[in-house]
């Protein structure tokens, strides 16, 4: 029964994984862009629910009213100023501009808010810790669950999104060919725009529930990336529900890794997404074909 037990703490940490990965999936699928800041940004978003709780006494489930439309207004001037200018310049050109915005974006962070760290979990009430024992011992926290639930359908949202409305239908249309695109009426440059606003509110969403499941400060970014990232690779870039199966994989392989050792926590999940990378290098013989093959996939 132990066994199961960590299988299901892995699979509810698994939605955590998937709700942090959706936003870099969801702009890699239409981009092709890989945002190095993804995971500052995040921070960045759970600092900005801190400051109202702390300091205005705004519950965070409250504060997100106001945080993801903020962030969905960072996403835009971002892809203007940042992002559609580098991409003109090549493929690497995107990723070396956001590795310089999260080297800023952690830096300004630390000198106003300082080293220490923080979390939104005071602000919560009992949901922090509160749970549910099932018959056979089997533990669900409360919090697990609705993290879980909302990477289904912040998931699933963004599906039918794409799937079936006019501004998903132009998404697609931008993503596989912008110039003919731009030929049939569709704004590749407003759909770029609208695509990363709507990748930085799920970073919100994603932010807060760091925050409020642990602790965060100016420089957990990148421990956040490289999480959101691995869940990206092991379910396929791109792919909306295998960014979920993804985050899936590599919390149970995490849960079940800790079991095993105290250390294995963090090994067993770098040897999963190592594994599966290694295997679909070895697929498509070369990476440009790897991430050209999973872009697709999500057109």
């Amino acid at each position: 029964m132990i066994w199961i037990n960590q299988i299901v703490q892995g699979v509810l940490l698994g939605g955590y994984y998937a709700l942090l990965a959706c936003g870099l999936s969801f702009m890699f699928g239409v981009m092709g862009i890989i945002n190095i800041a993804h995971g500052s940004l995040a921070v960045v978003a759970a600092y900005l629910l801190f400051v109202l709780a702390d300091q205005f006494q705004v519950n965070p489930f409250v504060g997100l009213l106001a945080v993801v439309p903020v962030m969905a207004l960072v996403g835009w001037v971002l892809h203007r100023l940042v992002l559609e200018r580098s991409a003109r310049a090549g493929e690497l050109v995107p990723i070396l501009s956001t590795f310089g915005l999260a080297i800023v974006l952690d830096n300004s962070m630390f000198t106003h808010f300082g080293a220490d760290t923080r979390s939104l979990a005071p602000y919560i009430g009992t949901l922090d810790y509160d749970s549910w024992t099932l018959p056979g011992n089997l533990i669900v926290g409360k919090l697990p669950l609705l993290t879980f639930a909302v990477a289904v359908v912040l998931l699933g949202g963004l599906h039918l999104l794409l799937r079936h409305t006019a501004m998903g239908r132009r998404i697609r249309a931008a993503t596989v060919d912008p110039d003919t695109a731009q030929l049939v009426g569709v704004n590749a440059r407003a759909v770029y725009a609208a695509a990363t606003a709507i990748g930085m509110m799920t970073v919100a969403i994603a932010g807060a529930f760091q925050a409020m499941r642990a602790t965060f400060d100016p420089y957990i970014g990148a421990q956040l990336l490289i999480f959101a990232f691995e869940a990206v690779v092991i379910g396929g870039a791109g792919s909306l529900w295998g960014t979920l199966w993804g985050g899936i994989v590599l919390g149970v392989a995490q849960s079940i890794g800790a079991q095993i050792h105290p250390q294995g926590f963090l090994i067993a999940g770098h040897a999963v997404f190592l594994v599966i990378l290694v295997a679909r290098l070895y697929v498509t013989r070369d990476v440009g074909h790897f991430f050209r093959l999973f872009r697709r996939r999500a057109a």
